[in-house]
């Protein structure tokens, strides 16, 4: 989950990688370092915590005319979140070093061999081996001297090295961690571990494959495989994301302009899929025909936290309209249970990043039994698109925030238009439902544009009864069932107060033993085919003294009997509640983590992207 950048060229480094990291520390933030090239020695530098102290560090560095380096923001996954435990690391002779995002799995017993050949070692992490161990292979070539020490390596990596022994030179090597290659017009050279840290200077990229090794210079990119040390010819693809796109445009955090995103999210997602006139889905990158589709017997979806709750969302759906059964795993127990999966089953992955370990991991173990995948992500190129079937992008852009809002709201709309589609090729629904079922969908951009405001203003009306609680209870129903599970998340995850979410015909079977006078409950409560059976569960709570937040529809006069705090909402299909009803559930979280002082966007001991199991 660490996050790697890289340059070679005529620009004067330093500037280039504090830019870069800057765009990655979403990956982690527990230290930060940077490593370039100055009159045939490298130049060092690192620090514990987030970057911006590292660049402090580095201020009189940023005029240095040095035109090679490499740069490093952790997520500490071996050793403490220290200074000597920053990358980069360094070989004994101090001429070598290396970044890395991963787990080197066999790194105990690496480093006990190495002690042994005489190798002095100065972390506590697993990267550091690779340092010593590229050492101990280099003889006057240092791809092959990568390249072999890679063979001794069991697990996860994305890494940079870099020799000032080899001064023109950066290698990068992949396998299961992500790592972009970009080129510009002037011949150079960029890494790193996900588009936004290259936007600034390029929109052409080349995307590593699991064991490939590229070889970096000024003027000169060469891919190698791993396996065989053959050469291998890719072509760039063109990013239409640019850098004004992951820069927050007067927003105090990246959350919230991407909670404001959110409306033209949907659009995007839905714009040219869905014909409103005759509701015919098009979803051309799914790459399955009718009699594919018509050989399913079950639905596999996988994914992993945010992604999951829009899985348990879709299962609804799709039963409703296309009637056939739906199984929502989370990819960490997918991956290792008995599965029964052969090829009448339809797995189908759901991911911003498109390269989270589990869920990759579930893919691959399901394609191999004989079941064809499509994924739901955002990110064009990203490992997982590349090795489904079929995909289904979400356009949502680059979502910067570690807690996913956008993200989410487009991977509802992408699994709606999903259903619909699936219902047109299996013909389970009337094409005049479909029709209007679409348009639904459509009208949900508006009605979220319209709303956000108001609603926020609201929550803020709200915050200082609740944000000093320790504790919160989300309760929804039926579809809404998922939406109290993401604001719980949400909230949990940026401010730091323990909340669940619980099916509200739960509540009697354990958790309505911890309401309370101080327990506040955020009840989901539309005017739905479950509305009656919701509102009794809140009447329980209320009998029991519990604060409640009321979340309903438009001219619900009742809620206003129950609580004073009550936002409403306006009358729209029930399908569509999920997309509309997640609103407040955000907002409600980035409220109270704004007044509590949290640091909402880089919130603590979490990273964007979970690439390592």
């Amino acid at each position: 989950m660490c996050g790697i950048v890289g340059y070679i060229g005529k620009r004067r480094v330093v500037p280039i990688l504090l830019e870069g990291l800057k765009k990655l520390e979403y990956r982690g933030y527990d230290s930060a370092g940077i490593v370039y090239l100055k009159d045939g020695e490298l130049k060092t530098h690192r620090c514990e915590g987030k970057l911006s102290r590292l660049e402090a560090l580095v201020e009189e560095a940023y005029g240095e005319k040095a035109y090679c380096g490499l740069g490093h923001t952790r997520w500490a996954t071996h050793g403490a979140p220290t200074e000597q435990n920053a990358h980069p690391h360094r070989d004994c002779s101090g001429r070598l070093v290396v970044v890395h995002n991963g787990i080197i799995e066999n790194y105990h017993s690496l480093r006990e061999e190495l002690k042994q050949l005489g190798h002095r070692f100065s972390s506590e992490t697993d990267t550091e081996v690779l340092a010593h161990l590229i050492e101990e292979n280099l003889n006057g070539d240092l791809a092959a001297a990568v390249s072999e020490a890679l063979t001794r390596v069991e697990g996860s990596y994305a890494l940079g090295v870099m020799s000032a022994d080899f001064p023109g030179t950066l290698i990068a090597a992949r396998n299961h961690s992500p790592l972009v290659l970009g080129t510009d017009e002037r011949g150079s050279a960029y890494l790193a571990s996900d588009i936004p840290a290259l936007l600034p200077y390029t929109d052409q990229v080349i995307f590593l494959e699991d064991m490939e090794m590229a070889i970096l210079a000024e003027g000169d990119r060469r891919l190698i495989s791993l396996e065989t040390g053959e050469p291998i010819q890719r072509e760039t693809t063109t990013i239409e994301w640019n850098a004004a796109m992951a820069e927050k445009a007067g927003y105090k955090h990246f959350m919230l302009k991407e909670i404001f995103e959110q409306p033209q999210a949907i659009t995007n997602t839905v714009s040219g899929r869905i014909n409103p006139e005759t509701g015919n889905i098009v979803l051309p990158e799914i790459n399955l025909d009718r009699e594919e589709f018509d050989r399913i017997e079950r639905i596999f979806l996988v994914a992993c936290g945010t992604s999951w709750h829009a899985a348990l969302v879709a299962k609804y759906w799709l039963e409703k309209y296309v009637k056939i059964p739906v199984e929502v795993d989370i990819a960490s127990e997918f991956r290792y249970r008995h599965l029964l999966v052969d090829e009448r089953v339809l797995t189908i992955s759901i991911s911003q990043s498109g390269e989270t370990a589990d869920t990759l991991a579930g893919i691959r173990r399901a394609a191999k039994m004989g079941s064809k995948v499509l994924t739901v992500c955002n990110v064009v190129g990203s490992t997982m698109t590349r090795e489904a079937d079929g995909t289904i992008y979400t356009h949502a852009g680059p979502e910067i925030g570690v807690a996913s809002t956008k993200a989410f709201i487009s991977q509802l709309a992408a699994l709606y238009l999903f259903t619909l589609y699936l219902a047109q090729m299996r013909n389970s629904i009337s094409l005049e439902t479909r029709a209007q079922l679409g348009q639904y969908l459509i009208d949900s951009a508006q009605t979220v544009e319209e709303q956000l405001p108001k609603v926020q203003e609201q929550i803020r009306g709200l915050i200082e009864s609740f944000y000093d609680c320790r504790d919160f209870l989300f309760i929804g129903r039926g579809v809404n069932f998922p939406i109290a599970l993401e604001g719980a998340l949400k909230l949990k995850e940026i401010s730091y107060i323990h909340a669940e979410g619980y099916a509200a015909g739960e509540l009697k079977h354990g958790p309505i033993a911890l309401i309370d006078k101080d327990m506040p409950v955020f009840a989901i409560t539309p005017q739905d085919t479950v509305y009656q059976k919701t509102i009794s569960n809140v009447e329980e709570i209320k009998a029991r003294q519990g604060r409640i937040i009321l979340l309903g529809s438009e001219g619900d006069d009742h809620l206003k009997t129950i609580t004073d705090d009550v936002i409403y909402l306006p009358i729209v299909h029930e399908d569509i509640n999920p997309i509309l009803y997640t609103i407040p559930a955000q907002l409600l979280s980035y409220e109270i983590a704004a007044r509590r002082g949290c640091d909402v966007d880089q919130p603590r001991n979490l990273a964007k992207s979970v690439t390592v199991e």
